[in-house]
């Protein structure tokens, strides 16, 4: 698929000069400025006819119009003032018809997995401080979508897809509900403004009839066990789970065993599977405040493991 406007950095600052608009640093604005990245993207994305995509993060539009050209019906949300206004004079006649829904606001003030009927995709350009949420939103809450490509900080891309031995809360909890693949890294220069850090492009796809685990419960016990684990990322698992559960240092040790889980193992190399297998083993948890999260599929106010770094492109706009 053929991104049907022409970008590059100049015609990027010749449309923002034209709409009185500028990148706006506080919302970590840097517009995409290269036709190759957006069709790579487009080309993940595969939007078909009447196939329903959610675009979090349109900024000026350029992957919005090779959606629509694709056929896709879109919902867009747009934090920027100007630049929704700027997206809904661009795309006036679609927004008539009905084929581009624009929606001005914070996507995470967005009832996001109900925007869209299912079955949807996701298209999303994440900064670096909404990531984590955006993830748990999608994924930890009902109707899923079928496929997600994300635009995301080259580090969090790849700590999301990490395999053992790299994992984190964040990696666990993705690769839970999903698999993840890190399609395509993006270099700074790709962007207007260019940013001082890379990006990659994920593509996550959520298992068919999640979840894993019986009920909210249980997965609710499964990630207060993970998220005890990540508090002491680098300490052994036997020491680390006796002190940040409310469990018998005795009792952990027989369910790390029963597990097949080798006591003095870190928690970045414990598999989705292997947490699993120790949420069965160790049984009833019991009542912890420091382990439980704020909602279903949401981290914990101390959720560990995931403090991501500090500047991320908004990187499709």
């Amino acid at each position: 698929m053929t991104a049907a406007a022409r970008i590059d950095p100049e015609a990027v600052r010749k449309t923002l000069r034209a709409a009185g608009l500028r990148a706006r640093h506080a919302l970590s604005q840097n517009f995409l400025a290269d036709v190759d990245v957006l069709d790579s993207i487009l080309a993940e994305a595969n939007p078909g006819p009447g196939r329903g995509v959610l675009e979090v993060g349109p900024g000026l539009g350029f992957l919005t119009r090779g959606l629509l050209d694709g056929g896709a019906t879109v919902t867009a949300v747009e934090l920027d003032r100007g630049l929704a206004g700027f997206l809904r004079s661009e795309f006036e006649p679609e927004i008539e018809t009905g084929r581009l829904r624009l929606i001005e606001g914070d996507a995470l003030d967005q009832d996001l997995t109900r925007l869209v009927d299912a079955p949807y995709d996701i298209v999303a350009n994440l900064p670096y401080h909404i990531t984590s949420p955006i993830l748990h939103r999608l994924l930890g809450e009902t109707p899923r979508p079928e496929r997600l490509v994300l635009m995301v900080q080259r580090e969090v891309a790849e700590r999301i897809a990490a395999p053992p031995g790299r994992m984190s809360y964040l990696s666990v909890f993705v690769q839970y509900h999903a698999r993840v693949r890190l399609a395509f890294t993006v270099p700074g220069t790709a962007f207007e403004p260019e940013p001082a850090v890379d990006s990659a492009v994920i593509v996550v796809e959520p298992y068919p009839g999640d979840d894993r685990l019986p009920d909210a419960a249980a997965e609710d016990a499964l990630w207060r066990l993970v998220q005890a684990a990540f508090r002491e990322r680098r300490k052994m698992l036997h020491n680390v789970l006796s002190r940040q559960l409310p469990v018998e240092p005795a009792r952990v040790a027989a369910a790390l065993e029963t597990a097949g889980i080798d006591p003095n193992r870190r928690p970045q190399t414990v598999a989705v599977g292997e947490w699993l297998a120790l949420l069965a083993a160790i049984g009833e948890i019991g009542e912890d405040n420091r382990g439980r999260r704020r909602e279903r599929g949401g981290p914990a106010a101390d959720d560990a493991g995931d403090e991501l770094p500090e500047e991320k492109p908004d990187d499709g706009k």
